[in-house]
């Protein structure tokens, strides 16, 4: 089931009986890369993601001189950190369309000396990022958007960054959070960090405080509304070990709810940084069999699915992934709580809604969601915006309707290179 550069159709396969490991998570690896290259010594990473996500995270981070090994067969990388002095004066970053590079590195950048722009594809230039650029300034950074619209490019005139008391809005991106989070232990004063309204994405914040913790940096997350950093405790090199993609995870999930059978993946327990581990209690509430093991996470269709309604919030990536199976349940699924996803690599809600009433659904767009009200499913031609999650969502409904294509199913490479080969060794 390998892609072609125009369009993949996906065929029926069912009941499923598969074990599969995911490769690294992205989130992870995007931040254990920052905390390593600000590190003082060396790490090994291990069980890294090789996407373009990362890929353009090791790239910026090599063009400031931080260097960085990789040997692709062992999926590890070998970082020789920084000590939290950057040694580029001056640079000009592509970061294509990752959040999280953009994001991270925004922060990381002020704790440099000289001048630097991050800029991506189109789509990253209407992506949001003014509410990092304000908190870093309230730290004493000076950081601008070239366009003054509140989006890259992101140009900064880096000084080191003072420190002090900031504030941050919470609702559009929990990203801006872990970007300031990781720069902060190398502010020249303590950081206090206040969240503003309600935060979106919290086990993402989580993920960070963790990740900053095994390199030696702990932050109390109290209740995720204020947070002080120490600047007296550097990050420590050390070896690293990367969790399979929960968020990748999900779609094996749920294959095993829309074409039957089993699927378990491995290296994935409850005690996972990735919060999006959680989708597999979705997936129970909606009918499904869950079973835990030291060896990963098991998923059984067990009769019919029914529709729920639930807040997505905490793991938003997954809203797509629930979008394919809430065609195959008894009764409509309402998601709600993720207005935040419509500044991500598309607008998720409005596209999720389109692609869907192509299959035959009733939907309802809603300011933070959508009502899925579904029909048997049929046969369609699926967009995917250039995002990664729309195509392998998305594909999954063709593991039991005939007649599923995907338009530009390369874009899984922003995560996932191999996805489709994958989907096709459940079979």
């Amino acid at each position: 089931m390998e892609p072609s550069p125009q369009t993949i159709e996906v065929r029926p396969a069912g009941p499923l009986a598969a074990t599969i490991r995911p490769p690294g998570s992205k989130s992870i690896t995007n931040r254990a890369l920052v905390c390593a290259a600000l590190a003082e010594g060396e790490s090994t990473l291990t069980g890294c993601l090789d996407s373009e996500d990362t890929r353009v995270m090791v790239a910026a981070l090599d063009k400031l001189g931080i260097r960085i090994t990789a040997d692709a067969t062992r999926q590890t990388l070998q970082v020789h950190g920084c000590g939290g002095r950057i040694p580029a004066a001056s640079g000009d970053l592509y970061v294509a369309n990752s959040g999280t590079t953009v994001r991270f590195l925004t922060a990381l950048l002020t704790l440099g000396q000289g001048t630097f722009c991050l800029d991506g594809t189109p789509r990253m230039r209407e992506r949001p990022i003014e509410d990092l650029l304000a908190a870093l300034r309230q730290l004493g950074a000076e950081v601008a958007s070239e366009a003054a619209n509140g989006c890259p490019p992101v140009v900064l005139q880096a000084h080191g960054l003072p420190g002090g008391r900031t504030n941050i809005r919470g609702d559009i991106s929990s990203q801006f959070l872990s970007g300031l989070l990781m720069a902060a232990p190398y502010a020249t004063k303590p950081v206090e960090i206040v969240v503003d309204g309600t935060l979106v994405s919290q086990p993402y914040v989580h993920m960070t405080l963790g990740v900053m913790h095994s390199f030696g940096v702990t932050v109390d997350p109290g209740d995720l509304t204020r947070f002080v950093i120490p600047n007296a405790r550097p990050y420590r090199g050390l070896d690293y070990a990367i969790e399979p993609d929960a968020s990748a995870a999900s779609y094996f999930w749920a294959a095993a709810a829309i074409a039957g059978g089993q699927v378990t993946v491995e290296g994935l327990t409850r005690a996972s940084l990735q919060g999006d581990v959680a989708f597999v209690d979705v997936l129970g509430r909606m009918g499904c069999r869950v079973s835990d093991s030291p060896r990963g996470i098991t998923v059984q269709a067990a009769g019919e699915l029914r529709g729920i309604d639930i807040d997505m919030n905490p793991i938003s990536d997954t809203v797509q992934t629930l979008g394919a199976v809430a065609l195959f349940a008894e009764g409509p699924t309402t998601i709600s709580g993720v207005a935040h996803i419509r500044h991500k690599e598309t607008d998720r809600i409005a596209a999720l809604a389109t692609e869907l009433r192509k299959f035959g659904a009733t939907v309802d767009e809603r300011p933070d969601g959508l009502r899925i009200d579904p029909a048997p499913p049929h046969a369609a031609t699926i967009d995917t915006y250039d995002d990664h999650r729309m195509a392998m969502s998305m594909a999954l409904v063709g593991l039991r309707v005939p007649g599923v294509i995907i338009r530009d199913p390369g874009c899984t490479a922003k995560t996932y290179p191999g996805f489709f080969r994958d989907l096709g060794r459940l079979r």
